[in-house]
């Protein structure tokens, strides 16, 4: 098989950086909507997707479109696509999706019908009268917006955000695919020297040593679509030893963590360690009045806030405070991201720029001082 047209899914407001990312691994053909991207490559392409890519969600193959407003124009859509090119006679294919502004709103059915023709047309295609899916699990993934059906297959298994280092993490900690996103439009480089005065559980510092180092964030895990016998496991073992050798290994990058808290400035060495960078970072127990930016340094930020109105109004202390020992300039870059809307106010700074973006289900800003 040459050429399949794959999707990336992604945090709204990154799709220009996952952009960039597809194109410097050779995807072709690029088609950028809000929160995805679709490409053309081939298993390779795949395959390099799945280590590479920090900033998307997984890697699906798009296997069609089709106009779906009953549940015959539904079943004959999905019995019409090619799925014996991917999913083998003995091999598993649940079925999940989502459907928005669409005459079939209801998910368990268009589950139901979806799972049925995709039987049917595997029956006819293996001669088989059942299946009893015992090999590898092929998860079909389904989208109906506006009445227009996609399927997918997902061939990342778990959400490309688990890198396979945060084993544990303390509350609420942040995706690993939006600080990927954040730490390239901080441009960190391999010689760069990155702060987090509020490290938690330090996502934002590993990321970017995993940046900086040019370390594939998926070199620690196993795909879905490394059990399929449709790509050739050489396609694997190619992919990830040039992941390997592509590593930066005398990068000069260096990371300084702090937080009040002991416990999270422990977890945080402990994921730095796991995730093969711990010897990169420095991590101390420190209050933020007591941090210190170095010149020449960047700053990124994801400080706690509240939902609640005490917490909100800690929220906002914290801001001031953050405002008071934090001094934006050209060679002192900050990147904080925060989800209230008057965070400039507190902080005492206009950002340089601002970038909307979603922290989950929080609509956030990133304000961005460089200058």
């Amino acid at each position: 098989m040459n050429k399949i047209r794959l999707c990336c899914p992604c945090h709204f407001g990154l799709e220009s950086v996952l952009k960039y990312e597809i194109n410097k691994i050779g995807g072709e053909n690029l088609n950028v909507s809000d929160g995805k991207i679709s490409f053309d490559g081939g298993f390779d392409i795949l395959a390099r997707a799945n280590l590479r890519l920090s900033t998307a969600e997984r890697v699906l193959i798009e296997l069609g479109s089709f106009e779906a407003k009953s549940f015959e124009q539904l079943f004959q859509g999905v019995k019409a696509l090619p799925l014996e090119d991917f999913i083998g006679k003995s091999d598993a294919f649940p079925v999940k999706g989502h459907s928005l502004n669409s005459q079939l709103h209801s998910v368990p059915d268009c589950q139901k019908i979806i799972k049925k023709a995709a039987a049917e047309r595997l029956k006819a295609k293996y001669g088989l009268s059942w299946f009893d899916e015992s090999g590898a699990v092929h998860q079909l993934q389904f989208s109906l917006y506006k009445d227009i059906c996609t399927l997918y297959l997902d061939t990342s298994g778990a959400g490309l955000h688990k890198r396979g280092y945060r084993r544990n993490s303390n509350a609420a900690p942040m995706k690993e695919t939006l600080a990927a996103g954040i730490i390239d439009l901080a441009r960190v480089r391999a010689d760069s020297v990155v702060c987090d005065p509020m490290c938690g559980s330090g996502t934002f510092l590993i990321e970017a040593a995993y940046k900086a180092l040019n370390v594939a964030p998926g070199l620690r895990r196993k795909f879905a679509a490394q059990d399929w016998e449709q790509i050739p496991q050489d396609v694997w073992r190619r992919e990830r030893s040039d992941a390997m050798d592509a590593i930066d290994r005398q990068g000069k990058f260096h990371g300084f963590g702090f937080d009040i808290d002991e416990e999270a400035a422990v977890l945080t060495a402990e994921n730095a360690k796991k995730a093969g960078v711990g010897s990169k970072l420095e991590i101390t127990r420190q209050d933020i009045s007591r941090f210190v930016q170095p010149e020449g340094s960047i700053t990124l930020c994801n400080p706690p806030y509240g939902e609640r109105m005490l917490e909100i109004r800690e929220a906002e202390e914290l801001y001031k405070r953050l405002g008071s020992v934090l001094s934006p300039s050209k060679d002192k870059a900050c990147y904080i991201i925060s989800p209230h809307e008057d965070f400039e106010k507190f902080f005492g700074k206009k950002a340089d720029k601002k970038r909307k973006l979603y922290n989950g289900m929080i609509k956030c800003t990133l304000y961005m001082y460089f200058r």
